[in-house]
């Protein structure tokens, strides 16, 4: 049987409110790793911190991201929404998962290796 362990997200509170300009296109998932630790860089900038979840199920890192914005008189609404499934490598320390939203929208997930 799978569970699910949530990871908490950390934010600097000071950072700006994302908009989402619609042709943005650029989005990066970005990994780097050593015999010491591992990282993976997400563009989360679509969405705000309390938007983002992050789970570890399993064998796998979840990522789930939902934006709904009601902006005018008449009923208009925007609504995104975005699921991500990553596996981990087999030589991480669970326990050491962590994440962090950077100021420019980059949600980074880290986690140390073990020996």
């Amino acid at each position: 049987m799978l569970t699910a362990q949530r990871i908490p997200i950390s934010h600097d509170e000071s950072a700006r409110q994302w908009d989402w300009p619609l042709q943005h296109n650029d989005g990066i998932v970005k990994i780097k790793e050593n015999a010491e630790n591992w990282e993976v860089d997400l563009d989360m900038s679509f969405f705000e911190p309390k938007e983002i979840e992050v789970k570890v199920i399993g064998d796998c890192l979840n990522f789930h991201c939902q934006h709904e914005r009601r902006s005018d008189v008449h009923g208009g609404s925007v609504t995104r929404e975005v699921n991500r499934s990553y596996k981990l490598p087999d030589d991480l320390d669970r326990n050491t998962i962590k994440s962090h939203l950077l100021q420019n929208g980059v949600l980074r997930v880290s986690a140390k290796k073990r020996h």
